[in-house]
């Protein structure tokens, strides 16, 4: 179970919605279903500035299910699969009723964040994101959790961030093939 659903998972949906609205919640209501002292399964409404709204349903026990959808006043953009690292990705977009369709294929995800990672190390350079963006996405997951136990909203005090991942942080790898052992031999053929 770990520390269930929303830790878990639901770091991926709050962190995406902070990410593309470029803002910070300020309400958030939670319903959860509890199970050995943690979320197994919860749905989360998330309140931003100017009317934004996120929502998102994250679980240990229900089918995996793998995408986002943002909706405008124009169209829609979904996402399938969204959270996923080991598998191309999809985007759907909708304007005006009409439908185009973008693949981007596999990538090897960690690589880029490893090789950014040492060169702030190795240049004295602060990450971005660094440390206050996992605080700001673990007071969402406190305020989801707390929603959840009291059925209440929970008002999150406003914060700005002087600092924001962006593209040109962007740094591509070519997905990782499956690696042969080199004078061993497999351990799963023991």
């Amino acid at each position: 179970m770990g520390g269930g659903a929303v830790y878990d998972l639901g770091v991926y949906c709050i962190n995406a919605a902070r990410n593309l609205f470029r803002d910070e919640p300020v309400l958030v209501f939670a319903v959860a279903q509890f199970r050995d002292g943690v979320d197994d399964t919860t749905t989360a409404t998330l309140q931003f500035p100017r009317g934004r709204v996120a929502q998102f349903t994250v679980s240990n026990s229900l089918a995996a299910v793998s995408s986002y959808r943002v909706v405008g006043t124009d169209g829609d953009l979904r996402v399938e699969p969204a959270y996923e690292y080991f598998d191309k990705l999809e985007h759907h977009l909708t304007v005006d009723g009409k439908v185009s369709h973008e693949s981007f294929g596999k990538r090897d995800q960690f690589a880029p964040e490893l090789e950014y990672f040492s060169s702030c190390i190795l240049n004295d350079r602060e990450p971005e994101p660094n440390a206050e963006e996992g605080i700001d996405d673990l007071r969402v997951v406190e305020a989801i959790l707390e929603s959840a136990r009291s059925g209440k909203c929970v008002p999150l005090e406003p914060r700005q961030r002087a600092r924001r991942p962006d593209m040109s942080q962007e740094s591509k790898k070519p997905a990782v093939g499956k690696e042969q052992p080199v004078n061993a031999p497999s351990p799963s053929l023991k």
